[in-house]
Order: structure tokens, then C-alpha cells, then sequence
């Protein structure tokens, strides 16, 4: 089995997370941020990574350390259960509907972290939820995964919906590009025979 998992502590966060590649989808998350709990949920359905995250931040402050303090240690842990990353499909991309928004997401997973983010919001906050936090997010999962990541949301109104559609873009778009294709033959998918 895939499996990884990070236990990462600072002044601002403790943080423990676990993934399984090759799960069904559970989620186990409590990291005391109502919506953005509902976007790993969701993160974790549609990708079928089985996902474990128990996070207490400084919520007091802000919600910023608490989501990239997960965003960090969710990367390290995918990273880690990805181990040689032998057979991978590497590449995968996705536009993803909700409502009226449309995101696009593209991902390599090449072992050169590099993230584009095209998406704004019409609104500051969901909720108590910083939008901003978002970006936030995305950037240090991208970084901590090694994943180059490209998302534009394309258009939407609604700012739920266009957060929705980015973490569900991610999660499809990890689901083809971390599975294992037996065409591969157990070989590292690219000609310098290293990712």
C-alpha cells in the first residue's frame, strides 16, 4: 500500500497527517476550520485518497498557520507515500463544473514544485474562511508534493463554488495522475529515469 504519514509541530500548529493512495476515499479531518474541514472531506472523496488529518493551530490569530501549516504536511505525506514513484501516470488534467464556475486543473507530478494560480474570488471571506487562504493552501501542497500545478478557475460568481471546484479539480486530477498505469511496467515515467 501507498501510504505516508507526516506528524509536523511548531509554535503555531500541531499538525498529523495520514494518506493512502490507494483507499476509497475516507476522510477523518478535524482541524477546527468548519469549511475548509469541508473541502478536505471533499478533497478526499473525489481523489480516493483515504485521508487523516488532525490539526490544532492557533486559531485565535487567524486560520492562516492552521491551513498551510495541513497544506505543508498533506504534500509531505502524498510525497512520501509516493516512494519511487515508479508506474505513475505522471500527468493529468481536468475542468471541473460547479454550478456556474468552471476551474481547469493540470498537474505533473515531476518532482519540480511549481504552482499557477488564475483564480480570484468576488468575495474576501466564506464564512469566517479568509479566500485568500485558498492560494495559501494550494501553494504548500504544490511546494511539500513536489507537483508542478496549474489552476484557473475560468469563470464563477459564487465564491463556495469556486473553492469547491478548485479542490475538486485537485482531487480528480491527482486520482489520474497518481494511479498506476501497467503499461509502465514498474518503469519511472520519464526518459531522464528520475522524477
Amino acid at each position: 500500500m501507498r501510504t505516508g504519514e507526516i506528524k509536523r509541530r511548531t509554535a503555531e500548529t500541531d499538525v498529523h497527517v495520514v494518506v493512502n493512495l490507494d483507499g476509497t476515499g475516507k476522510a477523518e479531518i478535524r482541524t477546527g476550520v468548519g469549511f475548509f474541514d469541508h473541502m478536505l472531506e471533499l478533497f478526499a472523496r473525489h481523489s480516493l485518497i483515504d485521508v487523516t488529518a488532525h490539526v490544532t493551530g492557533d486559531l485565535h490569530v487567524d486560520f492562516h498557520h492552521t491551513v498551510e501549516d495541513t497544506g505543508i504536511a498533506l504534500g509531505q505525506a502524498i510525497l512520501a507515500a509516493l516512494g519511487d514513484k515508479k508506474g505513475l501516470a505522471r500527468y493529468a488534467d481536468i475542468h471541473m463544473p460547479m454550478d456556474e464556475t468552471l476551474t481547469r486543473v493540470a498537474v505533473d507530478v515531476s518532482g519540480r514544485p511549481f504552482l499557477v494560480f488564475r483564480t480570484s474570488f468576488p468575495v474576501p471571506k466564506i464564512g469566517e474562511f479568509d479566500t485568500e487562504l485558498v492560494r495559501e493552501f494550494f501553494q504548500a501542497f504544490a511546494m511539500n508534493a513536489g507537483l508542478t500545478l496549474h489552476v484557473e478557475t475560468l469563470y464563477g460568481a459564487n465564491a463556495h463554488h469556486i473553492a469547491e471546484s478548485c479542490f475538486k479539480g485537485l482531487a480528480r486530477t491527482l486520482r489520474l495522475a497518481l494511479s498506476v498505469d501497467p503499461r509502465e511496467g514498474g518503469r519511472i515515467p520519464s526518459t531522464k529515469g528520475a522524477l
